[in-house]
């Protein structure tokens, strides 16, 4: 899980949502419904949530 903590232009708290976010879209429900439910109104929230590409497992291949 990559995604930031707070919205980059407004500043509001996303990070915590974006698990039940993600398991909730993948159950098959509508994107505009979810981000509706957890209460994620502002665009640039939205843009966020929806953007952010899961990328742990990649990341996790490369050692240090």
């Amino acid at each position: 899980m990559m995604i930031p903590i707070r919205c980059f232009t407004c500043g509001k708290l996303i990070g915590h949502k974006y698990e039940e976010y993600c398991s909730r879209v993948g159950k098959g429900e509508d994107q505009a419904k979810v981000l509706d439910d957890l209460e994620i109104k502002k665009y640039c929230c939205r843009r966020m949530m929806i953007s952010q590409p899961d990328l742990f497992n990649e990341v996790k291949e490369y050692p240090r």
